[in-house]
């Protein structure tokens, strides 16, 4: 049992746990993601408003120490950073510069280098960047021209070869791409047009090949799938529900799951589904709350849990979950917090932990937990800067 998530360090505009003492680091503006490497060597941060990459070395304790030449220049007002899963390339799209930046990364110092060619032409406001699980492809949600860019990645220096036929025509404003656990299919939530595409990507060259369109509620945001990829989950931010689908093996069509959609609190963001595969978790950004579901194994069915919705701070922007399944961890965006909860493992219900919620510094984001378990970070928007935790026993 946790008895707390204890702050490591909250560095501002440039302050890193350094042996216990702070020391001073550039500033970046509006950091709005940070991506773990897959090692857990290296934590990288997209600053929205310096247009910019910070790049941290973690080290044993869990404290991030800048990269040297951090941050690393970017397209304008990058969203979030993509890493490869060799740990080799990382990949990021520039909103207002219909560009994505690609970088080698020093396996030995974490900095970013460009690659050859970047940053890379994509479409209108491009929003994130999604690779296959083999990283051989790698996809672009475009919101503002509705379309996916779509790139094979170059295995030995990481630059983008655009794919024939790119862009691919998706709904109105998508906002990012969503990779079959298999490799094999992608879905595109259409948050304008209340849709989600589906597309077979192409084994050998990587284009994409519609499946079909199907119905979502209003304002389909990103398409979840269950680590199995047999269930995908959209939150419907104007309708207040959730869509569930039941994924078709065989050609990646999408079956509405009986009784779908399912009630939701006000302008839910997303949807989170916990590593086990069994429990459905969603933030409520309008009603400050969580709303807690059982998967149903065979249909993919939600049945919402005992107690659920679930209290957590003002404005909740995102669920997240440490990969044993025992935690999970609420970014409340208006009260500058983070609300941590204990996952019952044989329910699914939430309960607070002591302590909760914790500070963390203005309009904080979505929460990256580490591998382990021990150590989560914390991007604020509107302090500049990152919360580092570390979770107590």
């Amino acid at each position: 049992m946790t008895r707390g998530f204890a702050a490591v360090a909250a560095f501002a505009a440039g302050t890193v746990l350094a042996a216990g003492n702070a020391t001073s680091v550039p500033t970046a503006e509006a950091p709005t993601a940070v991506t773990l490497d897959p090692f857990n060597r290296y934590a990288y941060v997209a600053n929205f408003g310096s247009d910019s990459v910070s790049a941290y070395r973690i080290d044993a304790a869990g404290a991030l120490h800048p990269v040297a030449g951090s941050p690393f220049a970017a397209g304008a007002q990058p969203f979030c950073v993509t890493i490869a899963p060799s740990g080799r390339y990382a990949f990021v799209a520039n909103q207002f510069s219909r560009s994505v930046s690609a970088y080698r990364i020093d396996a030995a110092s974490g900095a970013l280098h460009a690659v050859s060619g970047s940053p890379f032409r994509a479409g209108t406001r491009p929003l994130s960047v999604s690779v296959d699980p083999a990283g051989r492809f790698a996809y672009v949600a475009n919101t503002g021209s509705g379309d996916i860019s779509a790139y094979a990645i170059d295995e030995r220096t990481g630059a983008l070869g655009e794919i024939a036929g790119s862009p691919f025509k998706s709904g109105v404003h998508p906002d990012a791409v969503t990779i079959h656990p298999s490799g094999r299919y992608a879905y595109v939530a259409a948050n304008a047009s209340h849709e989600v595409w589906a597309y077979r990507i192409d084994a050998a060259s990587g284009a994409l090949h519609p499946v079909g369109r199907f119905p979502a509620g209003r304002g389909a945001l990103t398409v979840t799938l269950d680590p199995a990829g047999r269930f995908a989950y959209v939150a419907n931010p104007f309708a207040s529900t959730v869509s569930a689908y039941r994924v078709d093996r065989a050609n990646g069509a999408l079956r509405p799951v009986a009784g779908s959609p399912f009630a939701a609190g006000k302008f839910p963001s997303a949807v989170t589904v916990d590593p086990s595969g069994r429990f459905a978790y969603v933030a409520n950004a309008f009603s400050d709350s969580i709303s807690a579901y059982r998967i149903d194994a065979r249909t993919g069915r939600l049945a919402a849990l005992p107690g659920s919705p679930f209290a957590a701070g003002a404005m909740p922007v995102s669920v997240s979950i440490d990969p044993a399944g025992r935690f999970a961890y609420v970014a409340n965006r208006a009260t500058s917090n983070v609300s941590v909860f204990h996952i019952n493992p044989a329910i699914g219900a939430l309960a607070s932990v002591a302590g909760a919620p914790f500070a963390a510094g203005g309009a904080p984001g979505p929460v990256a937990i580490a591998p382990s378990g021990k150590f989560a970070y914390v991007p604020n928007l509107r302090t500049n800067d990152i919360s580092v935790f570390s979770v107590g026993r």
